[in-house]
Protein backbone atom coordinates (compact mmCIF):
# COMPACT_ATOMS: atom_id res chain seq x y z
CA UNK A 1 0.00 0.00 0.00
CA UNK A 2 1.50 3.38 -1.32
CA UNK A 3 2.24 6.01 1.68
CA UNK A 4 1.19 9.57 1.53
CA UNK A 5 3.31 11.92 -0.09
CA UNK A 6 3.63 16.05 0.36
CA UNK A 7 6.17 18.50 -1.73
CA UNK A 8 6.48 21.32 -0.15
CA UNK A 9 8.17 23.88 -2.21
CA UNK A 10 8.17 26.28 -5.42
CA UNK A 11 6.43 26.34 -8.65
CA UNK A 12 7.92 28.97 -11.67
CA UNK A 13 6.82 29.48 -15.47
CA UNK A 14 10.12 28.15 -17.38
CA UNK A 15 11.29 30.70 -19.92
CA UNK A 16 13.52 28.02 -22.30
CA UNK A 17 15.63 29.34 -24.84
CA UNK A 18 17.82 26.58 -26.52
CA UNK A 19 20.66 28.30 -28.57
CA UNK A 20 23.89 26.91 -29.92
CA UNK A 21 26.25 28.18 -26.87
CA UNK A 22 25.62 29.42 -23.60
CA UNK A 23 26.87 33.21 -24.03
CA UNK A 24 29.68 34.25 -21.82
CA UNK A 25 29.35 37.67 -20.07
CA UNK A 26 28.67 40.48 -21.93
CA UNK A 27 27.98 38.52 -24.88
CA UNK A 28 24.92 38.93 -27.39
CA UNK A 29 24.38 35.56 -29.00
CA UNK A 30 21.11 34.57 -31.24
CA UNK A 31 18.61 31.95 -29.67
CA UNK A 32 16.99 29.68 -31.47
CA UNK A 33 13.71 29.08 -29.71
CA UNK A 34 11.65 30.09 -26.91
CA UNK A 35 9.14 27.90 -25.03
CA UNK A 36 6.92 28.65 -22.12
CA UNK A 37 6.59 25.09 -19.94
CA UNK A 38 5.05 25.18 -16.28
CA UNK A 39 8.46 24.40 -13.55
CA UNK A 40 9.81 24.80 -10.53
CA UNK A 41 11.68 22.08 -8.61
CA UNK A 42 9.50 21.89 -6.29
CA UNK A 43 6.35 21.53 -8.62
CA UNK A 44 8.57 19.25 -11.31
CA UNK A 45 9.22 17.21 -8.23
CA UNK A 46 5.94 16.36 -7.42
CA UNK A 47 5.03 16.27 -10.98
CA UNK A 48 7.18 13.14 -11.35
CA UNK A 49 5.72 12.30 -7.97
CA UNK A 50 2.07 12.17 -9.53
CA UNK A 51 3.01 11.03 -12.96
CA UNK A 52 4.99 7.91 -11.75
CA UNK A 53 2.09 6.47 -9.66
CA UNK A 54 2.77 8.52 -6.06
CA UNK A 55 -0.28 8.94 -3.49
CA UNK A 56 0.93 12.97 -3.68
CA UNK A 57 0.01 16.28 -2.50
CA UNK A 58 1.85 19.95 -2.99
CA UNK A 59 2.06 23.40 -0.86
CA UNK A 60 3.29 26.33 -2.15
CA UNK A 61 2.23 29.75 -4.20
CA UNK A 62 1.71 31.26 -7.31
CA UNK A 63 -0.07 34.30 -8.64
CA UNK A 64 -3.30 34.82 -9.66
CA UNK A 65 -2.27 34.95 -12.89
CA UNK A 66 -2.31 32.63 -16.54
CA UNK A 67 1.27 31.19 -15.22
CA UNK A 68 -0.85 30.13 -11.89
CA UNK A 69 -3.42 28.47 -13.72
CA UNK A 70 -1.03 26.73 -16.20
CA UNK A 71 0.64 25.37 -13.15
CA UNK A 72 -2.03 24.02 -11.45
CA UNK A 73 -3.82 22.39 -14.61
CA UNK A 74 0.10 20.51 -15.40
CA UNK A 75 0.00 19.26 -11.92
CA UNK A 76 -3.83 18.01 -11.85
CA UNK A 77 -3.40 16.11 -15.13
CA UNK A 78 -0.49 14.12 -13.22
CA UNK A 79 -2.51 13.20 -10.94
CA UNK A 80 -1.47 15.51 -7.70
CA UNK A 81 -3.53 16.98 -5.25
CA UNK A 82 -3.32 21.38 -5.38
CA UNK A 83 -6.36 22.07 -3.73
CA UNK A 84 -4.04 23.62 -0.57
CA UNK A 85 -2.12 25.60 -3.06
CA UNK A 86 -1.82 29.26 -2.11
CA UNK A 87 -2.82 32.24 -4.51
CA UNK A 88 -1.03 35.73 -4.31
CA UNK A 89 -2.98 38.67 -4.82
CA UNK A 90 -0.03 40.49 -5.12
CA UNK A 91 2.97 38.74 -6.08
CA UNK A 92 3.34 37.27 -10.08
CA UNK A 93 4.09 33.42 -10.39
CA UNK A 94 7.60 32.70 -9.64
CA UNK A 95 9.87 32.44 -13.73
CA UNK A 96 12.62 30.16 -14.23
CA UNK A 97 14.70 31.66 -17.42
CA UNK A 98 16.53 28.36 -18.80
CA UNK A 99 19.10 28.45 -21.54
CA UNK A 100 19.70 25.11 -23.13
CA UNK A 101 22.67 24.39 -25.69
CA UNK A 102 22.96 21.92 -27.89
CA UNK A 103 24.56 19.52 -25.64
CA UNK A 104 21.95 19.57 -23.33
CA UNK A 105 23.58 21.17 -20.75
CA UNK A 106 21.63 24.50 -18.78
CA UNK A 107 21.64 28.08 -17.14
CA UNK A 108 19.05 28.30 -14.45
CA UNK A 109 17.99 31.74 -13.15
CA UNK A 110 15.06 32.29 -10.98
CA UNK A 111 13.07 34.77 -10.26
CA UNK A 112 11.20 33.35 -6.86
CA UNK A 113 7.76 36.12 -6.95
CA UNK A 114 5.18 34.01 -5.09
CA UNK A 115 6.75 31.67 -3.86
CA UNK A 116 8.20 33.84 -1.59
CA UNK A 117 4.99 33.97 0.17
CA UNK A 118 4.97 30.42 1.00
CA UNK A 119 5.47 31.18 4.70
CA UNK A 120 4.92 29.57 8.00
CA UNK A 121 1.94 31.00 8.74
CA UNK A 122 0.47 29.24 5.32
CA UNK A 123 2.11 25.78 6.47
CA UNK A 124 0.50 26.00 9.40
CA UNK A 125 -3.34 26.20 8.35
CA UNK A 126 -2.20 23.23 6.19
CA UNK A 127 -0.93 21.04 8.76
CA UNK A 128 -3.44 18.39 8.39
CA UNK A 129 -1.44 17.59 5.08
CA UNK A 130 1.54 17.16 6.78
CA UNK A 131 -0.17 14.84 9.77
CA UNK A 132 -1.66 12.88 6.96
CA UNK A 133 1.76 12.62 5.24
CA UNK A 134 4.27 9.34 5.59
CA UNK A 135 7.15 11.08 3.32
CA UNK A 136 8.17 14.68 2.78
CA UNK A 137 10.02 16.43 0.10
CA UNK A 138 11.43 19.93 0.15
CA UNK A 139 13.90 22.07 -1.90
CA UNK A 140 15.45 25.27 -1.32
CA UNK A 141 13.23 28.05 -4.01
CA UNK A 142 11.23 28.88 -0.96
CA UNK A 143 11.86 30.95 1.99
CA UNK A 144 14.14 29.39 4.70
CA UNK A 145 12.12 29.74 7.45
CA UNK A 146 9.63 27.48 6.08
CA UNK A 147 12.04 24.97 5.12
CA UNK A 148 13.02 24.92 8.84
CA UNK A 149 9.83 24.62 9.84
CA UNK A 150 8.04 22.45 8.03
CA UNK A 151 11.60 19.66 9.19
CA UNK A 152 11.18 20.59 11.99
CA UNK A 153 7.52 19.94 12.29
CA UNK A 154 7.85 16.54 9.80
CA UNK A 155 10.59 15.33 12.31
CA UNK A 156 8.72 15.62 15.37
CA UNK A 157 5.71 13.57 14.02
CA UNK A 158 8.08 11.10 13.02
CA UNK A 159 7.52 11.45 8.89
CA UNK A 160 10.88 10.59 6.52
CA UNK A 161 12.03 13.55 5.10
CA UNK A 162 14.00 14.17 2.39
CA UNK A 163 15.72 17.83 1.38
CA UNK A 164 17.11 18.23 -2.63
CA UNK A 165 19.40 21.44 -1.20
CA UNK A 166 18.95 23.31 -4.38
CA UNK A 167 20.00 25.85 -4.95
CA UNK A 168 22.50 25.25 -2.35
CA UNK A 169 22.60 27.78 1.07
CA UNK A 170 25.28 29.32 2.53
CA UNK A 171 24.95 27.93 5.60
CA UNK A 172 22.66 24.34 6.80
CA UNK A 173 22.74 24.20 10.33
CA UNK A 174 23.63 20.39 11.97
CA UNK A 175 20.09 20.49 13.57
CA UNK A 176 18.46 19.86 10.21
CA UNK A 177 20.85 17.91 9.07
CA UNK A 178 20.23 15.58 11.64
CA UNK A 179 16.32 15.61 11.20
CA UNK A 180 16.79 14.83 7.27
CA UNK A 181 16.41 10.77 6.35
CA UNK A 182 18.21 12.00 2.83
CA UNK A 183 19.77 14.95 1.60
CA UNK A 184 20.34 15.12 -2.32
CA UNK A 185 22.49 17.60 -3.68
CA UNK A 186 24.17 17.12 -6.80
CA UNK A 187 28.01 17.28 -6.82
CA UNK A 188 28.17 21.45 -6.86
CA UNK A 189 25.67 21.67 -4.22
CA UNK A 190 27.81 18.94 -2.01
CA UNK A 191 31.02 21.54 -2.95
CA UNK A 192 28.65 24.20 -1.35
CA UNK A 193 27.43 22.38 1.73
CA UNK A 194 30.84 20.71 2.55
CA UNK A 195 33.12 23.24 1.92
CA UNK A 196 35.55 21.15 0.07
CA UNK A 197 35.93 20.23 -3.70
CA UNK A 198 34.11 17.19 -5.72
CA UNK A 199 35.82 17.13 -9.10
CA UNK A 200 36.73 13.47 -8.33
CA UNK A 201 35.01 10.60 -6.58
CA UNK A 202 37.25 10.34 -3.81
CA UNK A 203 36.81 14.12 -3.36
CA UNK A 204 33.13 13.17 -3.35
CA UNK A 205 32.97 10.56 -1.00
CA UNK A 206 35.12 13.06 1.37
CA UNK A 207 32.80 15.56 1.25
CA UNK A 208 29.77 13.53 1.54
CA UNK A 209 31.86 11.77 4.64
CA UNK A 210 31.83 15.16 6.22
CA UNK A 211 28.09 15.66 5.57
CA UNK A 212 28.03 12.26 7.52
CA UNK A 213 30.20 13.49 10.35
CA UNK A 214 28.17 16.45 10.60
CA UNK A 215 24.85 14.19 11.28
CA UNK A 216 23.15 13.64 8.12
CA UNK A 217 21.73 10.19 7.84
CA UNK A 218 21.73 9.66 4.09
CA UNK A 219 23.54 11.47 1.39
CA UNK A 220 22.34 10.80 -1.55
CA UNK A 221 24.67 12.83 -4.51
CA UNK A 222 23.44 12.97 -8.51
CA UNK A 223 25.97 12.86 -11.02
CA UNK A 224 24.16 12.83 -13.92
CA UNK A 225 25.83 10.07 -16.54
CA UNK A 226 27.85 8.77 -14.02
CA UNK A 227 24.60 7.62 -11.77
CA UNK A 228 24.31 8.47 -8.28
CA UNK A 229 26.43 8.22 -4.98
CA UNK A 230 25.26 7.02 -1.80
CA UNK A 231 27.06 7.58 1.26
CA UNK A 232 26.15 6.15 5.20
CA UNK A 233 27.13 4.73 7.84
CA UNK A 234 27.41 1.30 6.17
CA UNK A 235 29.76 2.57 3.93
CA UNK A 236 29.36 3.99 0.23
CA UNK A 237 28.31 3.57 -3.03
CA UNK A 238 27.91 4.65 -6.81
CA UNK A 239 24.93 3.38 -8.62
CA UNK A 240 25.28 3.11 -12.21
CA UNK A 241 22.40 4.82 -15.04
CA UNK A 242 21.66 3.71 -18.49
CA UNK A 243 23.60 5.23 -21.49
CA UNK A 244 20.97 6.71 -23.06
CA UNK A 245 21.59 9.84 -25.23
CA UNK A 246 20.85 13.59 -23.68
CA UNK A 247 18.68 15.81 -25.21
CA UNK A 248 17.95 18.22 -22.23
CA UNK A 249 19.06 17.77 -18.60
CA UNK A 250 16.42 20.29 -17.29
CA UNK A 251 14.24 19.02 -14.74
CA UNK A 252 16.78 15.29 -14.30
CA UNK A 253 17.10 16.22 -10.52
CA UNK A 254 13.68 17.17 -10.26
CA UNK A 255 12.86 13.71 -11.86
CA UNK A 256 15.04 11.66 -9.90
CA UNK A 257 14.09 12.96 -6.68
CA UNK A 258 10.23 12.50 -7.46
CA UNK A 259 10.77 9.36 -8.53
CA UNK A 260 13.08 7.73 -6.06
CA UNK A 261 10.01 9.66 -3.16
CA UNK A 262 7.63 7.30 -4.73
CA UNK A 263 9.68 4.08 -4.64
CA UNK A 264 10.23 4.70 -0.95
CA UNK A 265 6.51 5.60 -0.50
CA UNK A 266 6.02 2.33 -1.96
CA UNK A 267 7.67 0.33 0.64
CA UNK A 268 10.97 0.20 -2.00
CA UNK A 269 14.70 -0.45 -0.40
CA UNK A 270 16.63 2.46 -0.67
CA UNK A 271 18.82 0.87 -3.35
CA UNK A 272 15.80 -0.33 -5.28
CA UNK A 273 14.58 3.42 -5.46
CA UNK A 274 17.89 4.71 -6.48
CA UNK A 275 17.37 2.04 -9.48
CA UNK A 276 14.05 3.46 -9.85
CA UNK A 277 15.39 6.96 -9.78
CA UNK A 278 17.95 6.89 -11.94
CA UNK A 279 15.89 5.34 -15.15
CA UNK A 280 13.08 7.86 -14.50
CA UNK A 281 15.76 10.78 -14.74
CA UNK A 282 17.93 9.00 -17.68
CA UNK A 283 14.48 8.45 -19.76
CA UNK A 284 13.74 12.42 -19.02
CA UNK A 285 17.24 13.83 -20.44
CA UNK A 286 15.71 12.68 -23.98
CA UNK A 287 13.39 14.89 -23.67
CA UNK A 288 13.00 18.62 -24.02
CA UNK A 289 11.59 20.79 -20.58
CA UNK A 290 10.74 19.72 -17.07
CA UNK A 291 7.29 18.27 -16.70
CA UNK A 292 6.97 17.59 -19.81
CA UNK A 293 10.10 15.17 -20.04
CA UNK A 294 9.06 13.13 -17.11
CA UNK A 295 8.42 9.56 -18.37
CA UNK A 296 4.94 7.52 -17.27
CA UNK A 297 5.51 4.38 -14.67
CA UNK A 298 5.44 1.60 -18.13
CA UNK A 299 8.32 3.24 -19.33
CA UNK A 300 10.23 3.27 -16.45
CA UNK A 301 9.51 -0.33 -15.14
CA UNK A 302 9.88 -1.50 -19.08
CA UNK A 303 13.61 0.21 -19.22
CA UNK A 304 14.38 -1.42 -15.86
CA UNK A 305 13.71 -4.96 -16.73
CA UNK A 306 16.72 -4.97 -18.71
CA UNK A 307 18.38 -2.77 -16.52
CA UNK A 308 19.87 -3.98 -13.64
CA UNK A 309 23.82 -3.41 -12.93
CA UNK A 310 25.48 -3.82 -9.67
CA UNK A 311 26.80 -0.54 -7.23
CA UNK A 312 30.29 0.08 -7.57
CA UNK A 313 31.05 0.12 -3.63
CA UNK A 314 33.52 2.07 -1.55
CA UNK A 315 35.92 0.05 0.73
Amino acid sequence: MKSKILVVGSLNMDISIRLARIPVVGETVLGDSLVFTPGGKGANQACAAGKLGGDAAMLGCVGGDDFGNIQKKSLREAGVDVSRLKTSPASPTGTAIILVDKQGNNDIVVVPGANGECDTAYIRENDPLILSASILLLQMEIPWETIGYVIRRAHTLGKRIILNPAPAPDLLPDEILGMVDFITPNENELAQLSGSPTRTMDEIRAAADALLARGARNVLVTLGKRGVFLANGGGAAVYPTTDLRAVDTTGAGDTFNGAFLVALSEGKTVEEAIRFGNAASSISVTRKGAQESIPTRQEVDKLLKGFRPEPVRFP
